[in-house]
């Protein structure tokens, strides 16, 4: 298995209140890339909006190949943002994309 840091960007459609932005990061926390080599040096954060709306969640996944690193990454960032109370029009994803690789070689 391979450690993948994936970078999914979004937009919030209609602006995030401060309570689902802490929630959607307190459901991804446990996949902050910070616990990773390359998180830790690059300074990255768990989820950055943008004016506009813009975001990007970018998360550390394990995974036997990109591929399924970045369907993952998606399923995950989706769920935190449903669970927050965020329908997917409300907050639509773009295409994930690797960040990092961190293998065990």
């Amino acid at each position: 298995m391979t450690t993948y840091v994936i970078t999914v960007p979004g937009t919030f459609v209609n602006g995030v209140p401060d309570a689902a932005r802490s929630d959607i990061e307190r459901r991804l926390r446990p996949r902050d890339p910070k616990n990773t080599d390359l998180g830790e040096s690059e300074e990255l954060s768990l989820l950055t909006v943008e004016e506009g709306g813009m975001f990007s969640a970018r998360i550390e996944v394990e995974a036997a190949d990109q591929a399924g690193a970045e369907t993952e990454a998606v399923q995950l960032v989706s769920r935190a943002l449903r669970d927050s109370g965020l329908a997917e029009a409300d907050a639509p994803l773009g295409p994930a994309f690797v960040t990092g690789i961190d293998s065990e070689y």
